[in-house]
């Protein structure tokens, strides 16, 4: 874990950056790890589509995928 700052246009700083293993596996899968851990979003590769993706708990409760393009 490195630990550094740097200020955005909003005035928010990033104080973390953080390396992952990032695995392979279907959104649901990602939807379950992503509970157990109590997160409220998690980083995978989608297993169908090979791409980089993240599965994210809504402001309404449901669930949402980001997949990169």
């Amino acid at each position: 874990v490195e630990e550094h700052y740097e200020d955005s246009e909003d005035g928010a700083r990033i104080v973390r950056t953080k390396t992952i293993e990032v695995q392979a596996m279907a959104p649901d899968e990602a939807a379950l790890q992503m509970a157990l851990l109590g997160h409220e979003f998690f980083f995978f590769t989608n297993s169908a589509s090979g791409r980089a993706s993240v599965v994210y708990r809504r402001r309404d409760g449901d669930l949402g995928v980001i997949e990169a393009g």
